[in-house]
């Protein structure tokens, strides 16, 4: 396994464990919740700059016939990722702890929190797809990573005098 495939499953999982807690502001509070929105935000920047590689690749031959297997994963995570920027967009017009932590006041306007809460169920069901589409993906990571590794064992050395 290597290391950034295993840097990949830590981050997702991260992810994935913070977007549960995100999704749930009535258990968590306000700050919390916000707070964890922002860090969830960056831990997707970094997924988006660990698979980069293959956003390039799916991108540059869309519409050739090897690409087709690709093409639903890939407008998937751009419907995500625009939900994504919603949900942001959306929650720092609605925030009550990390924009005023910045000094900044914004006009109450419940159109926001509407178009946060829209955003976030398409988002929640978009993630779902997304998880089931790198299934394969995710368990076998976990497979590699929990599979017992064989033991290395250092041949006996045995000395040999020649006056013995």
């Amino acid at each position: 396994m290597s290391k950034q495939n295993l840097t990949k499953l830590f981050l997702d999982l991260g992810a994935f464990i913070a977007l549960l807690i995100v999704s749930a502001p009535r258990f968590t509070g306000a700050a919390i919740h916000e707070w964890l929105a922002i860090a969830l935000s960056g831990a997707i920047v970094v997924h988006l700059l660990l698979n980069w590689n293959w956003i390039v690749e799916i991108s540059s031959r869309l519409f050739s016939k090897s690409a087709k297997n690709s093409r639903f994963g890939y407008f998937l995570n751009w419907g995500l990722f625009a939900s994504g920027i919603m949900i942001v967009l959306s929650g720092l017009m609605i925030s009550e702890t990390v924009v005023p932590f910045f000094g900044l006041s914004l006009p109450q306007d419940m159109s926001w929190k509407s178009l946060h809460e829209l955003s976030t169920n398409i988002t929640m069901i978009l993630m779902g797809l997304h998880v089931a589409l790198h299934w394969n993906w995710i368990t076998n990571m976990f497979k590699k990573l929990l599979a017992p590794r064989p033991q290395v064992v250092a041949p006996a050395f045995t000395i040999h005098r020649k006056d013995a």
